[in-house]
């Protein structure tokens, strides 16, 4: 698929926001940085991550910063990784409890440069995190591990309460922007971790050309499987190498899935523009 040029449509007034500068919001930053760790929260300059931070939630990348991956929506580094980090584990623990936080979400690059795709330093993270923070709570954001059910169950053994796995769109448009992970694939690591008995979770971005029906086609996809929890927001492009908005979906659009999805039996479900995968994530815990 051709890249469009940087869309030149000005953003509504629902999607202008300006990013916190408190003395929380500084402090977080110093010891993430004094850590040398990476987040979401700050590299995706997301817009709830005061919310999110004075609510006891931060969301960690691990494995690096490189992804082997390059879809056509996300704007992580892409190309060939360092080295793993094999004290990655011992330091997102330590950093979790002098954050005092009470809910931590885990998400990683793709590894495809690993034979088990980074599994090893996802399931030592999860432990440690529980060993230093035995009061703690954790949703891991996990890649699809190309399949791999082994290595899924890995995931799962460890014993997070929530996994997360997002098919980012709609079946239709999933081979314009995913370069690699496939629609049904992920729906079927969905199901391996809802027949775990671990909450499941998936998103999806709007405003890539999907239909009404396709979005409604796509939530009945994700409660077949079973999974309980279900985030809607607004895609953003990041540069000008990424696709173009398709549209400014209006926040009563995104209302009237939340109620859609409430009806299908979601547990959860948050739909309005500015939502991010770990929007409110402490809740999720079902």
């Amino acid at each position: 698929m051709e890249i469009k040029k940087q869309n030149s449509r000005r953003k509504p007034d629902w999607l202008k926001i300006r990013l916190p500068l408190g003395e929380n919001v500084k402090m977080v930053r110093g010891i993430i940085r004094e850590h040398k760790l990476n987040t979401i929260c700050t590299s995706g300059s997301c817009p709830n991550q005061a919310e999110c931070w004075g609510n006891g939630t931060a969301t960690f990348m691990i494995l690096g910063d490189i992804c082997t991956r390059a879809c056509k929506f996300c704007n992580v580094k892409t190309g060939k990784p360092l080295a793993v980090d094999y004290d990655e584990p011992k330091k997102i623990a330590e950093s979790v409890k002098l954050l005092k936080l009470k809910h931590v979400v885990i998400t990683s690059v793709d590894r495809d440069d690993l034979s088990d795709g980074g599994a090893e330093i996802w399931t030592q993270t999860i432990k440690a995190i529980k060993q230093y923070n035995p009061n703690v709570t954790m949703e891991v954001l996990i890649p699809d591990f190309n399949g791999n059910s082994r290595l899924i169950q890995q995931i799962i053994d460890a014993g997070p309460e929530v996994i997360s796995h997002n098919l980012e769109t709609v079946r239709r448009i999933t081979p314009e922007i995913r370069t690699k992970a496939k629609y049904d694939v992920s729906l079927k690591l969905l199901k391996q971790i809802a027949e775990s008995g671990l909450v499941s979770k998936s998103g999806i971005m709007l405003g890539l050309g999907e239909t009404e029906q396709e979005v409604l086609e796509c939530m009945n996809d994700l409660r077949e499987v079973g999974v309980s929890v279900m985030t809607i927001g607004q895609y953003l492009q990041p540069t000008k190498n990424h696709i173009e908005v398709s549209e400014y979906v209006k926040p009563k659009i995104f209302e009237k899935y939340r109620l859609a999805g409430i009806e299908k039996g979601f547990k959860h479900i948050e739909s309005s523009p500015l939502v991010r995968s770990s929007y409110h994530a402490e809740k999720h815990v079902v």
